[in-house]
């Protein structure tokens, strides 16, 4: 039977006993519906003794309200690519920003910034950007416990393009563009800065920006990739190039 790994949004620490936080204890209580003496497997995005990994858990008792584990054990998880993918994502509509940032998070992404351009047609601000940006944050630990990885990605403040490209000092740099060039890739890279547009694409002003602050602008082929598709095939490409395919 497979356990289920769940995130646990606080440190923890080997041979504790604690109650699960509540949205992880209504997770295993009531939606798998697991008793005492089940096992679990618990992660908490940090680095303990220099490792990200993964705690061995027991339920120890389980109430209407609470869940309450006992932890056994601390096991290190070395899953994390050599490749630093920092991803500037242009804000999509619907369940196509979930989408990206899900497989994103399964495909090794570092961080991800919604980032705000010209074509840019969502909408956001006050308490409803607030709970976007929550919700998006819960997307990369959904991806995180299904994919096996114990790093959780942070999920950015969304910014203004311009403001996000002063910020990339990677060693590589592409903004994804169908009318860019091909281009000599380096031999050896530790660190990306991956731009891309939202569904009308970056605008020639902005690929002009990008440009002036070292962006290489990028093809990925000779048809056009939708949004959600063009940052997937860009970061697979990478990985296969320079991380840990």
């Amino acid at each position: 039977m497979r356990i289920p790994r769940i995130y646990v949004d606080e440190l923890i620490t080997d041979g504790s006993t604690f109650e699960l936080p509540e949205e992880a204890a209504n997770h295993v209580g009531r939606v798998l519906r697991m008793e005492a003496g089940r096992e679990l497997i618990l992660f908490d995005g940090q680095q303990h003794n220099g490792s990200y990994g993964e705690f061995d858990a027991l339920i120890t008792d389980v109430g209407k309200r609470h869940v309450a584990v006992s932890i056994k054990n601390f096991r290190p998880v070395a899953n994390e690519s050599p490749l630093a993918i920092e991803l500037g994502q242009g804000i999509s509509k619907g369940d196509r920003m979930d989408y990206t940032i899900q497989k994103a998070v399964e495909l090794g992404v570092t961080s991800i910034t919604p980032l705000w351009t010209e074509r840019c047609d969502v909408k956001l601000k006050g308490e409803r950007l607030e709970k976007k940006l929550a919700h998006w944050q819960q997307v990369a630990i959904s991806a995180c416990e299904q994919s096996g990885r114990c790093r959780v990605p942070v999920i950015e403040e969304p910014r203004d393009l311009h403001v996000w490209l002063k910020t990339c000092n990677s060693e590589l740099k592409w903004a994804l563009d169908p009318r860019g060039p091909q281009q000599v890739l380096p031999q050896k890279i530790s660190s990306c800065d991956l731009l891309v547009g939202p569904e009308g694409g970056l605008t020639d002003e902005e690929i002009a920006l990008a440009l002036q602050e070292n962006f290489q602008a990028k093809v990925l082929g000779p048809r056009i990739l939708r949004t959600e598709t063009a940052a997937l095939a860009a970061m697979s490409m990478l990985q296969s190039l320079y991380g840990d395919y």
